[in-house]
């Protein structure tokens, strides 16, 4: 999987204010901002993301995925 795929996979099923993505193809790290994730604590906005990925992390196509999850407001004002 490239992190091309891979982020075509998560913005199909999570609208992203902002996504990017990069890895050595199976270590993943991503930085997502969205609107579903405002009021979410960091397990519920992780959830949202995995449910993107379907099975892809039980059959390893995805082995690992580091994330930082934002809010359009915390990304705003993170500066």
């Amino acid at each position: 999987m490239t992190a091309d795929q891979l982020k075509a996979i998560i913005s199909a099923g999570l609208a992203c204010e902002l996504l990017e993505v990069e890895g050595d193809g199976s270590h993943w790290y991503a930085t997502i901002v969205s609107t579903a994730f405002a009021g979410q604590r960091p397990l519920q906005r992780q959830r949202l993301v995995y449910a993107t990925l379907g099975d892809r992390i039980q059959t390893n196509e995805v082995h690992a995925l580091s994330m930082k999850t934002f809010s359009p407001a915390e990304w705003a004002s993170r500066a």
